[in-house]
C-alpha cells in the first residue's frame, strides 16, 4: 500500500517522463531576474542619453516656440519664430552658401584622397612616412588649424605669401580672404589639409581588406587595370565610400569653426554658413528663440538628408 508521502514524488517523475524538466522556484526566480540585470547594464547609457540629448532637445523645442530673452522670463509665441525664417535673408543666403561649400568640399576631398591612397598603397620606400604625414593634421583641432592658417595667409607675415614671392609666382602679396571666391578657396584648402588624412586612412583600411586573390584571378582572366578598379575595387569599397560620404556631407553642413576663425563670415557676409548664421542670431543679435527655431530646422534637415543618403546607398548595395 503506497504511502501518501509518495504522491508528490510520483507526480514529479510522471511530469518528467515526457522529456520536460519541471520548473523549480529557483529557475523561475533566475529567469525573472534577467530583465532587471539587463536594465542595470543599459541604465548608465540611458541616463547619459536622457541628460545630454533628450532634455536639451526638449528645452530647444520649447525655446523655439517662445520669445526667449537673454535676461527675463520667456513668453510663448507659438510658431512665430518659424514663420520668420523665410524673412531671414542672412540664413537663406547661408543655406545656399553651405550647399555650395558642401558640394565642392566633398568632391575635392574624395579626389585628393584617391590620389594619396594610390601613393600610400603602393609598395615603395617611405610609405609609412607618407601615411603619418597625411594623418598628422587630423589630430589638430579645427579651431587651432584655422588659427594656424590665419597666420600663414597673412599678407605681411604669412609663410604662404613669402613662398609665392620667393618663387616669383606673384608680384605682390595675395589677399587669401579679401574676396568671396578667395575666402571660399582658402577655407576649402584648409579643410582638405585638415581632414584628408582621415579619408586616406579609412580608404587604406578598406583597400587592404579586399582579398588579393580577386586581383590575381582578374589578371589571369586578362582584366585591365580599369576593369579591376571598376569590378573589384569600387564594389568592395562601397560601404567605406558610403561612410565617408555621409561623414563628409554632414561635417560640411555643420561647418562652423573654420569660418568663425578664418573668415569671420566675411568679406561682406559672403562666407556665412548655416551654423554661423545660427550663432550670430543667438549671440550677436541675442534672439535666442529665433536661433532655437533655426537649430530645429537644421536638425530636421540633417536627419532627412542622412536618411535619404543611407536609403539610396542601401538600395545600391542590395
Amino acid at each position: 500500500m503506497a504511502r501518501a508521502t509518495d504522491a508528490p514524488v510520483r507526480a514529479a517523475v510522471t511530469s518528467g517522463s515526457d522529456g520536460g524538466t519541471p520548473e523549480t522556484p529557483r529557475r523561475r526566480k533566475s529567469s525573472g531576474r534577467r530583465p532587471f540585470v539587463g536594465m542595470l547594464f543599459v541604465a548608465p547609457t540611458a541616463v547619459i542619453v536622457l541628460v545630454l540629448f533628450v532634455v536639451p532637445l526638449l528645452i530647444l523645442l520649447y525655446m523655439s516656440v517662445s520669445d526667449w530673452p537673454l535676461l527675463g522670463s520667456p513668453t510663448f509665441t507659438g510658431l512665430d519664430n518659424y514663420t520668420r525664417i523665410g524673412d531671414d535673408d542672412q540664413f537663406i543666403g547661408a543655406i545656399w552658401f553651405t550647399l555650395l561649400y558642401t558640394a565642392i568640399t566633398t568632391v575635392v576631398l574624395f579626389a585628393v584622397a584617391f590620389v594619396l591612397v594610390a601613393i600610400s598603397n603602393s609598395p615603395r620606400r617611405g610609405v609609412r612616412f607618407y601615411r603619418t604625414a597625411y594623418f598628422l593634421p587630423y589630430v589638430v583641432g579645427t579651431a587651432a588649424a584655422a588659427l594656424m592658417w590665419f597666420v600663414d595667409i597673412n599678407d605681411q607675415l604669412g609663410v604662404f605669401n613669402r613662398i609665392l614671392l620667393a618663387l616669383h609666382l606673384v608680384d605682390e602679396p595675395v589677399g587669401f580672404i579679401d574676396t568671396p571666391n578667395m575666402a571660399l578657396f582658402t577655407t576649402i584648402m584648409l579643410v582638405v589639409w585638415k581632414f584628408i588624412g582621415f579619408q586616406v586612412v579609412v580608404l587604406l583600411v578598406g583597400l587592404q581588406a579586399i582579398p588579393g586573390e580577386l586581383y590575381e584571378a582578374a589578371k589571369v582572366d586578362g582584366a585591365s587595370t580599369w576593369q579591376r578598379l571598376r569590378y573589384i575595387t569600387l564594389p568592395s569599397l562601397r560601404p567605406t565610400l558610403a561612410l565617408l560620404f555621409v561623414l563628409s556631407v554632414t561635417g560640411s553642413l555643420l561647418a562652423f569653426d573654420q569660418f568663425l576663425v578664418l573668415t569671420r563670415g566675411g568679406p561682406d557676409n559672403s562666407t556665412i554658413t548655416m551654423v554661423l548664421a545660427l550663432y550670430n542670431t543667438a549671440f550677436q543679435s541675442f534672439e535666442l528663440g529665433h536661433a532655437a527655431a533655426l537649430a530645429v530646422v537644421l536638425l530636421i534637415a540633417l536627419v532627412v538628408i542622412n536618411g535619404v543618403q543611407l536609403r539610396l546607398l542601401r538600395e545600391k548595395d542590395e
